[in-house]
């Protein structure tokens, strides 16, 4: 089997004890591959060290798309290529643009968005995600340790690791 697909998960029944076993496995110079939670854990994010997200400024620029893409839509067709002059206002008068501005706004900005999220999620369609233990959507923290990054350390040290972190039991997964 491939390095890089051998994992050793750590399971840990209390949220409070996962955020101080992330803090001991890091500070053991270990590299965490991801932590799965059945609900959000305030605090997770500092402690895994993870910068903001950048998926603000890809809505915004959605947006500013749609902005764009509506006006000039809008622009075009009623001020040049079939101009009509509807209750003496100007071929392209901005206020009745308003609506369809804004619901294309939001359209781009919503569909952008959700390709956006399953590209930077590495959810695909044509293949079933990994799944480090089912209990991860029920009542179980699970914290993922990936072997080829954390080379210079043994499965039994970081089994160790992981056992004096606090975790209830550890497994290893492999995937094929």
């Amino acid at each position: 089997m491939d390095a890089d697909k051998n994992f050793v998960v750590g399971v840990f029944d209390n949220e409070e004890v996962l955020l101080d076993g992330i803090s001991q496995v890091r500070s053991n110079g270990l590299k965490i591959h991801d932590v799965f939670s059945p609900f959000p854990v305030h605090g997770i994010d500092d402690a895994l060290g993870l910068k903001r997200s950048r998926l603000p400024r890809a809505a915004f620029l959605f947006g500013l798309t749609g902005t764009t893409l509506a006006l000039t839509m809008q622009i075009w067709m009623l001020g040049y290529d079939w101009p009509m002059i509807i209750g003496g206002k100007n071929f392209a008068s901005l206020p009745p643009f308003i609506p369809v501005t804004f619901e294309l706004t939001v359209l781009l900005s919503a569909l952008g968005m959700v390709a956006t999220f399953m590209i930077v999620s590495d959810l695909k369609p044509y293949r079933w995600p990994r799944q480090f233990d089912v209990r991860s959507t029920d009542d179980k923290h699970v914290m993922a340790i990936d072997l080829a990054l954390n080379a210079g350390k043994s499965k039994e040290e970081i089994t160790r690791i992981l056992k004096s972190a606090g975790a209830s039991e550890v497994n290893e997964k492999n995937f094929e």
